[in-house]
């Protein structure tokens, strides 16, 4: 794969679990997130570039993608929110930030990403972030589940519209430990019960999702384009015993 691997996010879990699984892989990494002491350590790490930027910025977006280079190999989106509020409580700028957050900046990363991933000798890889929420239905998660849902749509259209050039592909995790679900697996009671929701019986580790990013951008995935993978335990698909 020619050029480096763009990952958005990369101060979160999943993030970061995703820019060490990509280095291992032998990857160049240009890392962004808004975390500047957390994004320079990793990138020391990594031996990567980045840039620190809010992808919530008008400018942010094409300024991360000036600073990555004139080819890309590849873009992970690895940005989200967890907004979960009953309907009542959710405001029209709740449901804006979460769209705009989540779906709205995907897009415009893919989109001032594409002539640098068209400019590569080989296909190019993007890899986008949904959730379990948008196949299942659950409470409090009207917004979220609303902005993924978009995310999803966004992956297929994508995949059609930039093919042959470009894959586009999306993880829809399950409750993953990561800092930005802290406070929803903060009590240890709460924590088992959800566990015990899956069938496998544990929450996501950011690790489970970093692996199949990896693979998704790698040649490995060559024919993959267009699809949705659940990394939730069988969340999405299996009843767990009780």
């Amino acid at each position: 794969m020619s050029g480096k691997v763009l990952i958005y996010g990369a101060t979160g879990g999943i993030g970061a679990a995703s820019a060490r699984a990509l280095a291992a892989d032998g990857h160049s990494l240009h890392l962004t997130g808004r975390n500047a002491e957390r994004l320079q350590a990793l990138a020391a790490e990594l031996g990567a570039s980045f840039t620190e930027a809010d992808v919530l910025d008008p400018d942010g977006i094409a300024r991360v993608t000036r600073d990555a280079g004139p080819q890309l190999g590849g873009l992970v989106f690895a940005v989200g929110s967890i907004n979960l509020r009953p309907l009542s409580r959710l405001t029209r700028e709740d449901f804006a930030r979460d769209f705009h957050l989540n779906a709205v900046a995907a897009a415009l990363a893919v989109k001032e990403a594409v002539p640098a991933m068209k400019a590569g000798a080989g296909p190019a890889s993007v890899v986008l972030y949904s959730s379990v929420a948008v196949a299942q239905g659950f409470v409090s998660h009207a917004s979220i589940a609303m902005a993924k849902g978009a995310v999803e749509g966004l992956t297929r259209s994508l995949a059609a519209e930039l093919a042959p050039k470009v894959r586009v592909n999306a993880i829809a995790p399950s409750l993953t430990q990561t800092p930005l679900a802290r406070g929803v697996v903060a009590n240890e009671q709460m924590k088992a019960t959800i566990a015990s929701l899956h069938a496998l019986q544990r929450l996501g580790e950011p690790e489970d999702c970093a692996n199949l990013t990896a693979f998704l951008i790698s040649p490995r995935a060559g024919w993959i384009t267009g699809q949705v993978f659940g990394v939730d335990g069988g969340r999405s698909a299996v009843h767990a015993r009780n």
